[in-house]
């Protein structure tokens, strides 16, 4: 999943976000999520969550942990 569909999003999954500040570079930070801030069904960048430590940015990639 790469995170623009508000419905494949859900609290407590484990994503790659790109924050504001690292939107140039691309550079992704790792982390679950806490809450899922955008509205909207769709975003063409990727849905806006809050992480566990706060951080916000748009979900690009949902990690799965290996069995």
């Amino acid at each position: 999943m790469d995170g623009r569909r508000r419905d494949d999003i859900r609290q407590g999954m484990r994503v790659e976000i790109v924050l504001k500040k690292d939107q140039r570079t691309g550079k992704r930070t790792i982390g679950v999520i806490r809450d899922i801030l955008t509205s909207a069904a769709y975003h063409s960048r990727g849905i806006k969550v809050r992480l566990d430590d706060g951080q916000v940015g748009r979900v690009q990639a949902v990690l799965f942990d290996e069995p």
